[in-house]
Order: structure tokens, then C-alpha cells, then sequence
């Protein structure tokens, strides 16, 4: 009789820890910043400063960086008015896709190439700094047209979607609503 007790109780005990590790829909909003895509920019970066009438000499400069550029979603945003559940069925509206993080790592900043000339000095590293910080603002006015946006959009909607198929979901629907800002770029 204690042997069946023990048994059941650890069948009971089992079938409870299986139920508490089913995750739910709302578990999504613990992910925050959901970064579905990371795109790897190179940009070349060439200066020179001949034009100046004053100077004599030439002084050119050819660099190259890599920006790693992550987009997403801010799952953290979400609430249960984002959700409507019929059933197997369930239309889930998330906002838009955003991207999470720029970064050009000072290693992969380079001198490509560099012409000095005889009365010139070379390039010094707040120049050098300057040149690196246009690049990077150009990379941010180039977002939209090397899609990363919409590649995270298209991600996103992947993942959303196979995660609620397996809670059990048939019939998925992903929308999106909000205001897409340049000013989300960090």
C-alpha cells in the first residue's frame, strides 16, 4: 500500500513538473530586446584635404571599418491587449522592428592606404576619429536601404510564429502596428 502511495505521488509529481515547463504566451515578453537579425557592414571611409589652398602638399587617407548592426523586436513592450486568443486560433500584434545596436569595434577600424605629403603631417587620430564617426552615421542613414528592418521583420514573425505553434496554435496571425523613427537607432 506505501509503495502504491510513493507512486502515485511521484506520478503526481511528475505530471505537475511537465505542466510548469510548458512555457505561455506571455513568456515572449521576457525576451525584451529580441534581436532576430545581425547584419556585418564594411565601409570605406577616403578623405583628403588637397583642396585647401594654403596647404602645400598633399595629405589622402583610405580607411575601412566593420559595423555589426543587430535588429529586432521589443518584446518588452507587449501586453495581453496584443493578444487575441479563439480557441486554436490567435492574432498577436507586435511592434515594429527597431535596430538594437550598433557597434564598430576599435580593432576592426582601419588605414587602408595613406599619401603624406613632404610638408604635410599625417592624419592624426582625432582626425582619424572624426572620419570613423562619419562612417558611422552613414551606416545609420543606410538602415533602410539594406533592409535589415525588414529582414528582422520577416525573422520575427518566423519565430513568433513557430513558438506559438508549439503552444498548440493552428492558426497564426503577426501584424504590426506602431511608428518606424530614425531616432530608435541608437
Amino acid at each position: 500500500m506505501l509503495r502504491f502511495i510513493l507512486l502515485i505521488l511521484l506520478i503526481a509529481a511528475s505530471c505537475k513538473r511537465k505542466h510548469e515547463q510548458q512555457p505561455d504566451i506571455f513568456s515572449l515578453k521576457e525576451m525584451s530586446d529580441l534581436a532576430t537579425v545581425e547584419y556585418t557592414v564594411t565601409k570605406i571611409i577616403k578623405a583628403n584635404d588637397n583642396k585647401t589652398w594654403f596647404k602645400a602638399g598633399e595629405r589622402k587617407i583610405l580607411m575601412s571599418c566593420e559595423a555589426h548592426i543587430k535588429a529586432g523586436i521589443d518584446m518588452g513592450s507587449i501586453n495581453r491587449n496584443n493578444f487575441r486568443i479563439d480557441g486554436k486560433n490567435i492574432s498577436v500584434q507586435l511592434p515594429l522592428p527597431k535596430v538594437i545596436s550598433i557597434s564598430i569595434p576599435a580593432e576592426k577600424i582601419k588605414v587602408e592606404y595613406q599619401e603624406v605629403g613632404l610638408f604635410r603631417d599625417p592624419y592624426k587620430a582625432g582626425e582619424r576619429d572624426q572620419l570613423a564617426a562619419q562612417a558611422e552615421t552613414q551606416i545609420k542613414n543606410s538602415i533602410d536601404s539594406l533592409g535589415i528592418l525588414q529582414q528582422a521583420k520577416a525573422n520575427t514573425s518566423l519565430f513568433v510564429s513557430n513558438f506559438l505553434k508549439r503552444l498548440g496554435y493552428e492558426n497564426i496571425n503577426i501584424s504590426y502596428s506602431g511608428k518606424q523613427s530614425p531616432l530608435d537607432i541608437p
